[in-house]
Order: structure tokens, then C-alpha cells, then sequence
């Protein structure tokens, strides 16, 4: 498999996971000019903007530490286009959550870093 397909094959368990833990999938690999979010939901009265990081193993770093800065100002900025476009408020109560695959092991961070 390429990177690709196996991003689309975490992200598949990161929607089970947390579509499980009662979120609803708004939608999935939202792209536009600035970059992407892999998971847009709803839980209860959030709008929670998704990323999934998958890593085989720590050898390379774990995969909470792969959202860094840099990353984290990616998402922001592809959040707030989303939220402009779909017509939200300033007023829409939202928050950033990460799934970390690590192995077999799934974790959710919510709230995991803010606006």
C-alpha cells in the first residue's frame, strides 16, 4: 500500500472510533488553498476538527508529537475557512482533537490544542 491508502485506512478506524464515542461525521479529508483537515464532526454542541496521526511504532517519534506547531497553524487556518464557508458563526462553539494510532493503540486528545 502507499501512504495514501494507508491514511485512508487509519483514518477509516479514527471514524469508527470515534463515531463510537457518540461523534457525528460531518465530513472527511476537507480540503482547500491553505490545507487539509482529515475528520470535520459534531460532538454535542462542538464542531470538532479532526486530525489522525499513525505511527508503527515510537521509533520514530510518537504520533502526538507528529502535530507540532507548524501543524497546529495548518489546521487553524483550514478550520477557519471551513467555518466562513459553511456559514458558522464567531459564535460556534469548536475545538481540535487529535487520534493518535499508535500500533494497535487508538488515543483521542480532545481539546488537544486551541484557537
Amino acid at each position: 500500500m502507499n501512504k495514501r491508502q494507508v491514511g485512508t485506512q487509519y483514518e477509516s478506524m479514527a471514524v469508527q472510533y470515534l463515531t463510537e464515542a457518540g461523534y457525528h461525521i460531518l465530513e472527511r479529508n476537507f480540503r482547500c488553498r491553505t490545507g487539509e483537515i482529515d475528520i470535520i464532526a459534531k460532538d454535542g454542541a462542538y464542531l470538532v476538527f479532526v486530525e489522525v496521526k499513525y505511527r508503527a511504532s515510537a521509533a520514530c517519534g510518537s504520533a502526538l508529537e507528529a502535530v507540532d506547531y507548524r501543524k497546529q497553524q495548518s489546521i487553524l487556518r483550514v478550520a477557519q475557512y471551513y467555518m466562513v464557508s459553511h456559514g458558522y458563526g464567531t459564535q460556534t462553539n469548536c475545538r481540535f482533537d487529535v487520534v493518535a494510532i499508535q500500533g494497535t493503540e487508538i488515543t483521542l486528545i480532545q481539546n488537544a490544542f486551541g484557537a
